[in-house]
Formats: C-alpha cells, structure tokens, sequence
C-alpha cells in the first residue's frame, strides 16, 4: 500500500495540473487543498480533502476514512485556525473552526446522503468526526 503522503503528493499533483480536478475515487467530488500550519514545527502542510459549501463557507470533514484517530490536518487547524485552501485554481484565506453540536448534525448528515462513503467512515470509528467551518477572512 502506497504512504499517505506519497498518495497525497499524487493527488495535490493532479489537482493543480488540471485546474482543480482529479480522477479515481475522487472524480467529480468537490475537492480542495487544505493548507495548514504545523502544531509542533510551524510548517506548511498541504492536504486533499473533500468539501461541502455552506452558504459563503466550506465543511470539511476529519473523517481519516473512519480511522480511530482524527487526521494531523485536523490538530494542526485547532492550533492554527489560520488556514488557505486552493478550490480550482483559486487560493483563499481561510479561518477554521469547529462546528457546534446543531451545526454539525446538519451539514454531517447532508454530507452522508450525498456521499455514502462518510456513513461508511462513521461506521467504521467509536469517535465523533469532526466537521469543520472554513470562513473566508475577508467578507
């Protein structure tokens, strides 16, 4: 099985040579890159992740595929909510935070009925995906 990085490497690597598009499990899913901060060495970190658009906002969903624990992505917003996200060929400035119970409960379930795969994560792990709140910084 391929590293997640060397997995990741591969996906960002697509994105950006297509205009924000991909293939494989992927394909025709809204997908961003995710630029955090490292909590402990303060560098830039790049992810893949899947979004859902909240009226001006985006969700992404620290769901590791149902692993027991939360993604390294997801420590590093909590630390540093200051954040940057390519969607298409865009860049943004971003603010993370993490969604409230009723917040979550709503976009968690849209994004389920949309996209079988997280039911299946959710079935897979005893913890609480996190569901996380991208705000532009400038409105």
């Amino acid at each position: 099985m391929a590293e997640p990085n060397d997995w990741n490497s591969k996906i960002i690597e697509e994105f950006r040579a297509s205009g924000g598009k991909v293939g494989g499990a992927f394909e025709g899913a809204p997908l961003l890159l995710l630029h955090t901060t490292g909590a402990r060495t303060g560098q830039e970190r790049v992810n893949p992740v899947m979004y859902r658009r909240v009226g001006d906002n985006y969700a992404v969903f620290a769901s590791k595929a149902g692993a027991p624990s939360n993604p390294d992505w997801y420590h590093n917003l909590v630390a540093n909510p200051a954040v940057r996200a390519e969607i298409g060929t865009q860049t943004i400035d971003l603010t993370a935070r993490v969604a409230d119970s009723a917040e979550r409960e709503q976009i968690w379930a849209a994004q389920k009925a949309e996209y079988a795969g997280f039911a299946d994560y959710e079935q897979k792990t005893t913890r609480q995906i996190p569901v996380v709140i991208l705000e532009p910084t400038s409105r």
